[in-house]
């Protein structure tokens, strides 16, 4: 097991998920253990390891990967009213996979 939940668990097929929009390059799908009322994830399906470090990704997955964010914030936005994207970096960042959340309402109490 690595750092890497979103290529060991997500994209291997281990943990089921629940999709909301795929493309032959991008996942977004409902967040797991949702931290806010609505809560989507989008990554690209092949390793990306941050915003700051593409890797060997193509520079044209990026522009894919945030059309995707677009049109899942743009659908989050009209049905909720308001809408957040969130990318972490660095210690911030758990999963070394380039993701971004895409929530809305105020974040869950545990």
């Amino acid at each position: 097991m690595t750092d890497d939940f979103y290529c060991d668990e997500v994209l291997s097929g281990r943990t089921e998920i629940d999709t909301v929009r795929e493309t032959d390059r991008v996942l977004a799908y409902h967040h797991t253990r949702p931290h806010w009322p609505v809560h989507i994830v989008v990554i690209p399906k092949q390793h990306v390891p941050s915003l700051t470090d593409l890797g060997s990704a193509p520079r044209d997955l990026l522009g894919e990967l945030l059309d995707v964010v677009r049109l899942v914030a743009r659908d989050v936005e009209a049905e909720h009213g308001a809408a957040r994207v969130l990318t972490n970096l660095g210690a911030y960042q758990d999963s070394k996979h380039l993701h971004f959340h895409v929530n809305s309402g105020d974040p869950k109490v545990s």
